[in-house]
């Protein structure tokens, strides 16, 4: 029986630096937030695709609504619709419906999708909270919700995108209105503690149990008929790229209330105080100066 042969051992030497084989590197590994932003733009990008035709089905069903609605001029004598027209004009409605809800579905994805993407300048906040409040009245006040302001005036500024912060405020003003069906108060409060502003959107509605207010802003949890599961998360979204938080309470059966915290610009508005006082010591230097002259010239 032959001996085994030893293994041969290969020596590789270790490649001369600058003579490393030529060829595309293997891509660097994507950080926690570069995977976040990947995905919400190839989140976004899908969204945008499904809204396209969405939007045609939107457009045709409403045509098509409107032509059976119309049927009954051909009709001899104008006669009321055959129950087969009934039900497909019963049928027509629903897919319009059901459309409609899709496209604010993904109307609200996309907000959710597009977080993050924000141009923040100064910003009067009571005044941008005031031209909300005005918008949704007509509406608040023919379910009979009554509104409750108290803006204060010379605030400091704050830093806000003020097109997103609107969407984040609105959503709380929708979700307020939501919990009251059948009318109720709407009290909107904006206090000053220390550095920041505090804003409070506080209604009379149903509440939250203890379940539903831990589970409230989970993306895609709703217990309202028709929610999509995605207004309380992005208006959280919102407020904390804006370095600002939001908090919560609610009563089941009395109300909830949201608050809003963001940083004010005290430096901005110490700035202007100093100045305003370096103005008003030199005009009271002017007039001095000006009246020790007026009395030297008496004789």
């Amino acid at each position: 029986m032959a001996d085994p042969q030893p293994e041969r051992a290969e020596a590789r030497a270790a490649p001369l630096p600058g003579s490393e084989p030529a060829g595309p590197r293997p891509p660097r590994p994507r950080t926690p937030a570069e995977q976040m932003a990947f995905v919400a733009r190839l989140a976004g990008g899908l969204a945008h695709e499904v809204k396209n035709p969405l939007s045609t089905m939107s457009i045709n069903l409403a045509l098509l609504e409107e032509e059976w609605s119309r049927g009954g001029a051909g009709r001899p004598g104008g006669g009321e619709p055959s129950p087969r027209e009934q039900r497909s004009l019963k049928r027509l409605k629903t897919l319009k419906r059901e459309v409609e809800r899709l496209e604010r579905i993904v109307e609200e994805f996309l907000h959710y999708a597009r977080g993050g993407q924000i141009n923040r300048a100064p910003s009067d906040l009571a005044a941008l909270v005031r031209e909300l409040l005005e918008f949704v009245d007509p509406q608040d006040a023919q379910l009979g919700i009554r509104h409750h302001v108290d803006l204060p005036l010379g605030l400091p500024l704050v830093m806000v995108d003020e097109s997103a912060f609107k969407q984040a405020i609105m959503n709380l003003l929708v979700n307020a209105r939501q919990a009251m069906p059948g009318g109720g108060e709407l009290m909107v409060r904006m206090t000053r503690e220390g550095n920041w502003v505090a804003l409070s959107i506080t209604d009379t509605g149903i509440g939250m149990s203890p379940q539903k207010l831990e589970r409230c802003f989970d993306e895609y949890w709703s217990d309202k008929k028709g929610g999509t599961g995605l207004g309380l998360p992005t208006a959280r979204r919102i407020v904390e790229d804006h370095g600002g938080t939001i908090a919560v309470v609610s009563e089941e059966g009395r109300g909830t209330s949201f608050t809003i915290y963001l940083p004010l610009i005290v430096e901005l508005t110490g700035s202007a105080s100093r100045h305003e006082e370096r103005e008003a010591h030199a005009r009271a230097v002017r007039e001095l100066s000006h009246g020790a002259q007026e009395a030297e010239r008496e004789p």
